[in-house]
């Protein structure tokens, strides 16, 4: 089947890696001009997500490119640090940079998928023997399928689905490289003030750092395109906080990867339509504080294309199949992350000391181990299906790369 997916952040890739192994064509559309390089560090963890990965091929490539992250450091309005937070506690079995999986999903994509960048979908006529997508910039094609794999704000679920049906959580956040400073190596500082939090952390040595802010408010009436709108909105939230804040936003003017969004789910009562269906964050999205939705979003392309192949292509099958496989796996990962928000961003001074005390102590209180058990259960909730009959060709998965050290990711 000829099968268009929108969005090429790391769903659509994984999906199309797999639909190419079952024989099929696949075309990906993205919103923007280039690969999208910027992000946080993501992490996999447990048996299903590493065995997704070693079976997609990928598994090496994504360990030469992980983090190997260490502590993250919580510090006073000086600098000075107050205690650390374990790596083992956020970074799973494996962290890496977003856009580093990125770059590795479309290296082992590239020679097998059609990418069309700077372009979106505009219209899905569906019939019953195919889907017509008009474009904003491209000729009106033809197509089997098409899945939404565009991220929280899916452009296909919402010309498909209708109106969104976002469950806010309460934080906004917003993620941009700047050069690193203050010398950190693979270490973080994590500033918090009532109702905010403001970190910097460098993953590549000294080489480059991240800048993340997490912070609580109303939900806010502003453009996604509009990076200026979004950057004098952090600013505002910001206004007045110390540490190294002040500086980050002078430098934040400067990034070329700002990234800004609230801190929202995706709960919807099916994933798919006619001859349209929708994968990772645009059918399930459990928020970065879940630290699930890059594995669930792996386990689910994993499941979506292997229950097509399983199927005959009958997608009314497939889709109900795949539904059917992951929806408790997701909503379980969904539920991890609900609450989380008043330990990120302490809601006052009390709160963020009571924290600090709890961290401090953690790695000799009982419970340590429980909660890194409860999270690796949560990520390994599901069991795999072995759909390896149904392939017609394994490619290759990407060859090691160079890593500039200055390169934004």
């Amino acid at each position: 089947m000829d099968i268009l997916i929108s969005g090429a952040s790391v769903a659509g890739p994984a999906l199309a890696l797999w639909l190419t192994r079952y024989g099929h064509r696949t075309t990906i559309v993205e919103r923007a001009p280039a690969l999208r390089e910027g992000g946080y560090a993501v992490d996999f963890r447990g048996d299903a997500h590493l065995t997704v990965l070693r079976k997609m091929g990928i598994l090496d490539a994504v360990e030469r490119e992980q983090t190997h992250m260490g502590a993250m450091w919580n510090v006073n309005e000086a600098g000075k640090k107050l205690v650390a937070m374990p790596a083992d506690l956020f970074a799973g079995d494996v962290e890496i940079l977003r856009g580093d999986l990125a770059r590795i999903l479309y290296d082992a994509t590239e020679p097998h998928t059609e990418y069309i960048f700077g372009d979106s979908i505009t219209a899905v006529d569906q019939d019953a023997d195919g889907v017509t997508v008009a474009f904003e910039r491209s000729p009106a094609r033809r197509f089997d399928l098409v899945v939404g794999a565009d991220g929280l704000h899916s452009n296909v679920r919402s010309l498909t689905f209708g109106q969104d049906q976002l469950s806010y959580l309460g934080l906004y956040s917003a993620v941009f490289t700047i050069d690193n400073y203050l010398g950190l190596d693979h270490s973080g500082h994590a500033y918090n003030a009532p109702g905010k939090m403001a970190a910097i952390y460098s993953a590549r040595g000294n080489a480059e750092a991240k800048a993340v802010f997490w912070f609580g408010s109303p939900p806010l009436d502003y453009d996604r395109h509009d990076v200026a709108r979004q950057q004098e909105l952090l600013e505002q939230a910001y206004e007045g906080v110390g540490w190294e804040v002040p500086e980050l936003m002078r430098r934040m003017r400067r990034t070329d990867d700002f990234y800004f969004d609230s801190i929202s789910q995706v709960r919807l009562d099916s994933w798919s339509r006619g001859r349209v269906v929708l994968l990772g964050d645009a059918a399930c999205c459990a928020s970065p504080l879940s630290g699930m939705g890059t594995g669930l979003a792996m386990v689910s392309a994993y499941v979506l294309a292997g229950e097509l192949a399983a199927a005959g292509g009958d997608h009314r099958a497939a889709f109900a199949r795949y539904e059917r496989e992951v929806r408790a796996y997701a909503e379980g990962c969904q539920q991890s992350a609900v609450g989380v928000s008043r330990f990120m961003v302490p809601e006052n001074r009390f709160m963020a000391w009571f924290m600090n005390q709890n961290y401090r102590l953690l790695p000799y209180l009982p419970w340590r181990g429980l909660m890194a058990k409860s999270v690796r259960k949560t990520a390994g909730a599901i069991s795999l299906k072995d759909y390896g009959a149904y392939e017609v060709t394994r490619p290759a998965g990407p060859a090691p790369r160079p890593r500039p050290s200055g390169r934004a990711s």
